[in-house]
């Protein structure tokens, strides 16, 4: 009878089985080590990794990832394309982005391009891909190109903040635009040190083009672009210049007796919430990622009576006291917005 051996057919599947277990092991390690910023010793269990199985897609995609971060860009490009041409049927969305990225930097802005593209191909619903190619299209020079990205972004992730921030400063020119955009910014983030700088420059664009000179008189100046917009008939995207002007006036009434002893808090939410009475009669027949996008957002927030904790909530930047005891004292309110804002159905 002939004899059949299966005990090292058996342990050689057995000893793949665990070196695939402890390459992921160690991958996970690295991962850890990466978030932490101990970028050297990521790399080193990733090779730990590579060593115990051999083109690990993982590690070799963690370790694109950790050699970008370590501004080792030549490096990182190399793995990125081993590991498409390796695993091509793979999920390669994040590693696309750690493609293109390292090729901007490496100041291949064309080719990063091409890359973006080549992933967005593949990728057409993730927000990473629309969000980084339009800081390529930035350093480029072509804001235009990416401010559409970012819009992209955010409506397939109405929840990154870089993206508003991006548009808050790209979109500047257009005031009601940018003040959108921020708002949304500081709904989602109220405690970094970017969160200080876009709050600033929220309250400056609220209050853009009011002054009181020494004699009390306040001075109120709209730019002509606003006014030209506002005398033409056929409206163009993203118009807000009626907006604008309503805006304009109310925020002179800041300096009305009658409003002297509120806080600037106070003064925020009247003028917002006159912003956004203005937004909801124009809004019929208005077209543009603003208003269709961002504008039912804080139209639908000022309806439901949600602008004050919305107020008390992006103005945490300022660390202002009454800020701070409101939100201790009428948590209930806040978390109702917080609820609102996160169940809300963008459209």
């Amino acid at each position: 009878m002939k004899k059949i051996y299966l005990l090292p057919v058996f342990f050689s599947v057995l000893s793949f089985s665990q070196n695939k277990t402890e390459a992921k092991a160690k991958v996970n390690e690295g991962i850890e080590l990466h978030d932490s910023r101990k970028y050297d010793e990521a790399l080193a269990k990733y090779d730990e990794a590579l060593n115990l199985d051999k083109d690990n897609s993982l590690a070799l995609t963690e370790k694109a990832m950790t050699l970008e971060s370590m501004k080792r860009y030549d490096e990182a490009i190399e793995v990125s394309k081993q590991v498409l041409k390796l695993y091509p049927e793979d999920d390669n969305r994040t590693l696309y982005v750690t493609y293109a990225n390292s090729l901007d930097h490496s100041n291949k802005t064309d080719l990063a391009l091409k890359v973006y593209d080549e992933g967005l191909k593949k990728y057409p619903d993730y927000y990473q891909l629309y969000f980084n190619k339009g800081i390529s299209l930035v350093n480029a020079k072509e804001n235009g190109k990416a401010i559409i990205c970012f819009q992209k972004s955010t409506k397939l992730n109405p929840n990154h903040s870089s993206s508003y921030n991006a548009l808050s400063v790209l979109d500047v020119s257009n005031r009601i635009a940018s003040i959108l955009a921020s708002s949304r910014y500081l709904v989602i983030d109220n405690k970094s040190a970017r969160a200080k700088g876009n709050f600033d420059a929220l309250m400056k664009l609220m209050n853009k083009g009011v002054s009181q000179s020494g004699d009390n008189s306040i001075s109120l100046s709209i730019d002509s672009a606003t006014l030209d917009k506002f005398n033409k008939k056929k409206k163009s995207e993203n118009d807000f210049s009626s907006t604008d002007m309503v805006l304009s006036m109310s925020a002179a009434l800041d300096y009305d007796d009658k409003n002297k002893d509120k806080t600037e808090v106070q003064k925020f939410i009247s003028k917002f919430s006159t912003l956004c009475q203005s937004m909801s009669e124009t809004q019929k027949s208005q077209k543009g990622y603003y208003w269709e996008f961002l504008a039912p957002y804080f139209i639908e927030m000022e309806k439901k009576s949600l602008i004050e904790p919305f107020a008390y909530t992006i103005f945490l930047p300022s660390q202002n006291p009454d800020v701070i005891l409101y939100n201790k004292e009428h948590s209930d309110k806040i978390e109702e917005f917080q609820n609102w804002s996160k169940n809300y159905n963008w459209r």
